[in-house]
């Protein structure tokens, strides 16, 4: 079953409180060579058959207005995976 993975990331103005979090234990747990770290969001949709241009484009419709917030985020891949 194909899908297409879209990712989407805080702009890089944002403040990311997670992303700071995580640089902050990582050391505490041996992982010493991030100086930064930036959380975002995965989706995975699925689609019954081929996907088509036109899938192609809702889904990216779909990426920009439902599943990312455009005021503090950016989408930032769109792609078809094969299994």
């Amino acid at each position: 079953m194909p899908r297409i993975v879209v990712d989407v990331m805080l702009k890089p103005e944002i403040l990311d409180p997670q992303g700071k979090a995580i640089v902050g234990a990582l050391p505490r747990l041996g992982f010493t060579a991030f100086s930064a770290v930036r959380q975002g969001k995965r989706f995975e949709l699925y689609v019954d058959g081929e996907v088509t241009e036109e899938i192609l484009a809702q889904a990216r419709e779909a990426a920009a207005t439902m599943l990312s917030n455009p005021v503090i985020e950016d989408v930032v891949n769109v792609e078809v995976v094969a299994d």
